[in-house]
């Protein structure tokens, strides 16, 4: 798969960016959008994965710098489960355990080809003190591997002013659960 984008793309990607990075200040204070750009331009596959966020309707955008490692944070700050991404099982083992009715990918199959990750369940609390999140819809999260061992995946949503933490079969998959990804640039 060609994982490069041609310049109009990464032109508009970039403008798309920037203006929802600038109609969403309090999601990254203290964070100037130069300094974004700057790694954007040093980092072409991020960038190609940011645009696969994009397309996927997640509206990637800036919500943190980790200090440690140099690198901005994104995720998916769409406000329901990104609609690209939605009536997928959990992972690669229960998409191949379902014998019919099999959807057509896993979040964490999905996740892997975009290159980028699933949000974990501190992330997704960490998400939700920006705004309000997955209203009507709910995203599975990274499952630690003693639960998804014994069958099961984690998903959240937002309910009653509550994030919620729900188990599911992981090889289930429902029109409104999606999941929403994070990519360090």
């Amino acid at each position: 798969m060609k994982k490069n984008l041609s310049v109009k793309q990464r032109e508009t990607l970039l403008n798309t960016l920037k203006e929802r990075f600038e109609r969403n200040m309090a999601r990254h204070k203290g964070i100037e959008w130069a300094s974004v750009a700057g790694k954007l331009e040093d980092n072409p596959a991020k960038v190609w994965s940011l645009n696969e966020m994009d397309v996927t309707v997640g509206e990637p955008d800036v919500v943190g710098y980790d200090k440690t490692t140099g690198t901005y944070i994104f995720y998916d700050c769409s406000t329901e489960s990104p609609k690209g991404r939605r009536s997928f099982c959990y992972d690669e083992a229960a998409l191949d355990s379902r014998k019919e009715n099999k959807p057509a990918d896993s979040a964490m199959g999905a996740a892997a080809a975009m290159g980028i990750d699933l949000l974990t369940e501190p992330q997704y609390r960490e998400l939700q003190q920006l705004g309000e999140f997955d209203l009507k819809t709910s995203s599975w999260v990274k499952t630690p591997a003693d639960i998804r061992k014994l069958g099961g995946a984690l998903f959240c949503d937002r309910r009653y002013d509550t994030v919620f933490l729900y188990n599911n079969g992981a090889e289930s998959y429902y029109a409104a659960r999606g999941f929403r990804g994070c990519l360090r640039v």
